[in-house]
C-alpha cells in the first residue's frame, strides 16, 4: 500500500491511497466466498457456482463493491497513520480505479487539525462579577425548605380555589364525540399551575366536590396532536378531592427541625454564607469563560467545515444518549418538539465551532506555557474517581488504560491553561449602560 498526501485550502487534504493488485484480488475472493450462496446460476446449486461463471453471467464487477468495502477500512486506517497529519474528520471516500488485476486506488478527503496563532491571552480584561446576596434570596431558600416540609390538608367544606391541589375525573369531547387521550380518572392537578389547556383550570374554580362541571376550551393552534389543533372542546369534570398545602411557620422551631441551628437568624446566616460561596464559584466560572473567550477572539485559526461537521456529529450522539437515559428516543423528541434532524444539527453548529476554537486555543496555550501533567496529577484524578464511585483506588487504577491516562493528561493540561488565562486576567468594573432621555 502507498499513500500520497495533497494539502488543499482551508486545512483540507486529499489522501490518494493505492492498494496492490494482489491485495485487491484477495478481497475479491473474500467477497465471492461471502456472496456466492446468495446468487443463482442455472445448473448449479446455490453456493456451488464457480466465481468466473458468476462474473460471466452477472458482469465482471459483481464483487467489486463488496471487495472495496473489505479493502477500504484497513487501507484508510493504515494510510491515516502513515501520513503523519492529524486528521480531525471522517473521510469522504471516492474510488478512482477498480479493476481486477490492477492496483485498487481510492481517495479520502479529510480535514486536518488547524494551526493556531495565539494573540494576547495574558492580561485580557474581563468584567468583574458583583457578588451580592439579597434578603429576598435568603427568604426564597427558607421558603423552599418550608415547601419541602409542608403537609397536605384535606378540604371538604368549600369549593375549589386557586392554588388548591385537586383530584378529578374528566372526559373530553370534540363535536360531541369523545377523543383518544381525553379521559382520565383520579387525575391530580394544581389549580393555577398552567399545566392544562389555557382556561381549563380557571373554570374549575368554584366547583364543589362531587358535582359535575362542564369546562369549555379551545385547543391551541400549536397543539401537538394535529387532529385537535384549534378545535373547541368540552370536558365533563368531577372534582373528587380538594387538598391544600400547609407550610410550617418560619420560626426558631422550624430552624431547629431542618438544621443544626437553634434560631432562625442563625439558620438564615448559614444560608447567606452558602449562597455567597455558590455565587463566588459561579463568578470564578464566569471569569474563566470570559477570559478564554477573549483569548480565542485574539487568536487566529482557520477551522475546516468538515471538522465542525464531525464535532456536530459527536454532539448529536451525546444528545441522543442523554435522551435515551431519560427514556426518550430522538424520534420521540422530534415529534414532541416539532424539530427536524437538519434543524437540530444546524442549531448545534455555533456551539460546535466554539468548542473547537476553545480546545485549539487552550491546547496552544498549554504548549506555549510548557504545561505538562505528571503521573502524580493523574493519580489524584483517579483517587477522586475512586471516591466518587465508592471503589478501591487499585481497582479503578487497573481499569484505566494507557489511552485513557493520556486523555486525562490532555484534559488536565487544558484545565490548567484555563486557570492560567483566568488568573492573569484583569478584572474591570462593568460599564454602565448610557441613559436615554425619555
Amino acid at each position: 500500500m502507498s499513500v500520497q498526501v495533497e494539502k488543499q485550502e482551508k486545512n483540507m487534504a486529499k489522501l490518494t491511497i493505492e492498494v496492490s493488485a494482489e491485495e485487491f484480488g484477495a478481497a475479491l475472493e473474500k467477497a465471492y466466498q461471502k456472496d456466492k450462496k446468495k446468487i443463482n446460476v442455472p445448473g448449479f446449486r446455490k453456493g456451488k457456482a464457480p466465481r468466473k461463471m458468476i462474473e460471466k453471467m452477472y458482469g465482471a464487477g459483481i464483487f467489486y463493491e463488496d471487495a472495496a468495502n473489505i479493502v477500504i477500512p484497513e487501507a484508510y486506517a493504515a494510510a491515516a497513520k502513515e501520513c503523519a497529519e492529524e486528521i480531525v474528520s471522517q473521510p469522504q471516500i471516492s474510488v478512482t480505479q477498480i479493476e481486477e488485476g490492477k492496483p485498487f486506488i481510492f481517495t479520502a478527503e479529510v480535514a486536518l487539525k488547524p494551526a493556531v496563532t495565539l494573540g494576547d491571552y495574558k492580561g485580557v480584561e474581563v468584567e468583574k462579577s458583583v457578588i451580592e446576596v439579597s434578603e429576598e434570596e435568603v427568604e426564597k431558600e427558607v421558603d423552599k425548605e418550608r415547601e419541602n416540609n409542608s403537609r397536605m390538608i384535606d378540604v371538604d367544606d368549600r369549593a375549589v380555589e386557586k392554588g388548591d391541589i385537586i383530584k378529578l375525573d374528566f372526559e373530553g369531547f370534540v363535536d360531541g364525540e369523545a377523543f383518544q387521550g381525553g379521559k382520565a380518572e383520579d387525575y391530580s392537578l394544581t389549580i393555577g399551575s398552567g399545566s392544562f389547556i389555557p382556561g381549563f383550570e380557571d373554570q374549575l374554580i368554584g366547583a364543589k366536590i362531587g358535582e359535575e362541571k362542564e369546562v369549555n376550551v379551545t385547543f391551541p393552534e400549536e397543539y401537538h396532536e394535529a387532529s385537535l389543533k384549534g378545535k373547541p372542546a368540552v370536558f365533563k369534570c368531577t372534582v373528587k378531592e380538594i387538598k391544600v398545602k400547609e407550610l410550617p411557620a418560619a420560626d426558631d422551631e422550624f430552624a431547629k427541625d431542618v438544621s443544626e441551628f437553634d434560631t432562625l437568624a442563625e439558620y438564615k446566616d448559614d444560608i447567606r454564607s452558602k449562597l455567597v460561596e455558590k455565587k463566588e464559584a459561579q463568578a470564578k466560572r464566569e471569569k474563566q469563560n470570559k477570559a478564554v473567550d477573549k483569548a480565542v477572539a485574539n487568536a487566529q485559526m482557520e477551522i475546516p467545515d468538515a471538522m465542525v461537521t464531525e464535532q456536530v456529529r459527536r454532539m448529536a450522539d451525546d444528545f441522543a444518549k442523554r435522551l435515551q437515559s431519560q427514556g426518550l428516543t430522538v424520534e420521540q423528541y422530534m415529534q414532541f418538539t416539532g424539530m427536524t434532524a437538519d434543524k437540530l444539527l444546524e442549531q448545534m453548529r455555533p456551539e460546535a465551532l466554539k468548542r473547537i476554537q476553545n480546545s485549539l486555543v487552550l491546547e496552544a496555550v498549554a504548549k506555549a506555557e510548557n504545561i505538562e501533567i505528571g503521573d502524580d496529577k493523574v493519580k489524584e484524578e483517579i483517587e477522586k474517581m475512586a471516591t466518587a464511585y465508592k471503589m478501591e483506588f487499585d481497582k479503578v487504577n487497573e481499569l484505566i488504560g494507557e489511552a485513557e491516562r493520556e486523555q486525562m493528561k490532555a484534559d488536565l493540561a487544558i484545565q490548567a491553561a484555563v486557570e492560567l488565562i483566568a488568573d492573569a486576567a484583569v478584572e474591570v468594573e462593568a460599564k454602565e449602560e448610557p441613559k436615554t432621555e425619555e
